[in-house]
């Protein structure tokens, strides 16, 4: 056999089968059926009482509303024991979870359902145009499970009870088999569906364990602080896999002193979060009035933190931050900066502004527009490949074509890695900017301000925000003899964006700064706006 051809008639006909996800939930209702799965509020779900549950709604799902093996299902909740159920119902059965960011307006979430093609939806009772937007939307949808009483759609609640002592075993699946269709946005603002698969995700749930909680048994305690629709959930699974307990906040407005009295109270070894809540967390005077000595692991993600930020959550909470970059085309596992690389002191051992390095499973290639590989200390994009890469964009091959090259993912980042592979982020190939952890893409929001009647042209940039990490800054220039005010161009908004896209601050210019070949670059527009002492400091956005 030629050593620089690989044998591929070697493959064997069976080699694709994997475990379901759901089978965790099995395992542990077996070994440790009495143990808690779930905590919230004053209620308490054991794991066998979990996997009752999971297989009453899965029977539901396949009785009265036909979900089988593939079939998409659309969620539309905040943080519950519900949208758990839910997700592992869709395991089982083989079908694919389809969360949406409950923070997003009604017409938002039914094109995320369009474009998923769902079969059926569950949504919290509070909202009920998102459920007639999505029946309006989505064809074929055999309908709408409410979450609580409402009068769109059965209660979820009277199908448990209905179905209750049902047994469902767990789907047989292969490795690619979809299982989570995760949205988020690309660089035109318009939402795609990335493809999570049943092996992929059982590997990443694996890396986790190894990478940023080592050690995880079932003594250990999670507080769910973001929400589970998105990172959060990634990390539940790996709590799902050593039978560890989540314990959820309250419903409604977070609150650092109810998050520290759950850590004494359940003595909490890990979260997971972003710098933003970590930052909230740590400055709040209720980090000293509760024991929190409990904590190994508070992991956070989804922007860079501060320096000032991070040193002084180190004094405050010890040794216990692990920080991990990652997308959600790689379900977050790219890199790692573990509890013994982050140092209070600055210094060359402190690495600054480094988020880590490899994964373990995972490569990363810094490579010029060309895809050409640059040594240690080149400047290029981030591209990186490995088992918890995604399948790809759902039915959208121009956006896989872009995403994809000689097997690498493009991340969109820009960065190096020094010479003992540490990758350090400096920019990003896009305009899309993170506020509170959660991606904000400017050619969304844009495109909404212009169906302003008064409005000539926009260029929305992120700028630097003590608490939010970065916020937007709308630059306006309205048609000739036209005025424009902040309100009235907001109103445009209300509505259509969730609260994070907003833009929190307007600047209103004659006319637009451009290239000399007539483009729009934000570039241009941030040396403008510096030049006239027009651009807000981090000191006064409040």
């Amino acid at each position: 056999m030629n050593s620089e051809t690989p044998n591929r008639d070697m493959a064997l006909p069976w080699s694709t089968r994997t475990s379901n996800i759901a089978h965790f939930l099995t395992r542990n209702a077996r070994r440790l059926g009495d143990r808690p799965a779930i905590v919230w509020n004053d209620d308490t779900w054991t794991w066998r009482e979990l996997d009752a549950r999971v297989s009453a709604l899965a029977t539901a799902m396949r009785e009265k509303f036909a979900i089988r093996h593939g079939d998409r299902v659309l969620v539309q909740s905040p943080n519950n024991n519900q949208i758990t159920e839910i997700m592992l119902a869709c395991f089982r059965l083989g079908a694919v979870w389809v969360p949406s960011n409950f923070r997003q307006g009604a017409d938002e979430v039914a094109y995320l359902g369009e474009k998923a093609e769902a079969s059926l939806m569950f949504c919290e009772a509070g909202f009920p145009a998102h459920a007639e937007a999505c029946r309006t939307a989505i064809p074929g949808l055999a309908g709408v499970i409410s979450i609580g009483e409402a009068e769109f759609g059965p209660s979820y609640e009277a199908l448990i009870k209905e179905y209750l002592g049902t047994d469902v075993p767990n789907a047989d699946v292969e490795r690619d088999d979809p299982c989570w269709l995760f949205f988020t946005s690309g660089s035109t603002g318009r939402p795609k569906a990335v493809v999570l698969t049943h092996g992929q995700l059982t590997f990443t749930i694996v890396n986790h364990l190894n990478d940023l909680m080592p050690a995880s048994t079932p003594e250990d305690v999670s507080l769910v602080v973001a929400p589970l629709s998105h990172g959060a959930g990634m990390h539940q699974l790996t709590q799902l896999a050593v039978g560890a307990v989540s314990v959820l906040l309250p419903s409604g407005r977070f609150d650092p002193a109810v998050a520290w009295e759950l850590v004494e109270r359940y003595k909490v070894t890990n979260m997971f979060t972003v710098p933003t809540i970590v930052k909230m967390l740590v400055e709040h005077p209720s980090v000293d009035e509760f024991d929190h000595s409990s904590l190994r692991y508070v992991i956070y993600a989804g922007a860079p933190m501060y320096r000032e930020d991070q040193k002084f959550a180190l004094r405050k909470l010890g040794y216990v931050l692990v920080q991990y970059f990652g997308l959600g085309e790689v379900t977050g596992a790219i890199t790692v900066l573990p509890r013994h690389d982050h140092r209070i002191e600055d210094g060359p051992d402190a690495r600054i502004g480094t988020c880590g390095f490899e994964r373990t499973g995972i490569q990363i290639s810094i490579q010029d527009d060309n895809g050409n590989h640059l040594p240690a200390m080149g400047s290029g994009e981030i591209c990186v490949a490995g088992p918890a890469v995604c399948a790809g964009y759902y039915k959208d091959n121009g956006a896989n074509e872009k995403a994809f090259r000689d097997g690498w993912f493009r991340t969109g980042d820009l960065g190096h890695m020094d010479a003992e592979g540490y990758v350090y982020i400096t920019g990003r190939a896009s305009d899309m900017y993170i506020s509170g952890g959660s991606n904000v893409y400017p050619r969304e929001v844009e495109e909404l301000l212009l169906t302003h009647p008064a409005l000539k042209e926009v260029a929305v940039l992120g700028i630097p925000h003590p608490k939010w990490g970065e916020v937007g800054l709308a630059v306006c220039v309205a048609e000739d003899g036209q005025t424009l005010d902040e309100l009235a161009l907001l109103d445009t908004l209300q509505g259509k964006l969730a609260k994070y896209k907003l833009p929190s601050h307007f600047v209103f210019l004659d006319e637009m700064p451009k290239t000399g070949y007539g483009k729009i670059t934000k570039k241009l527009i941030r040396e403008e706006l510096t030049a006239r002492g027009l651009m807000p400091v981090l000191e006064t956005v409040s």
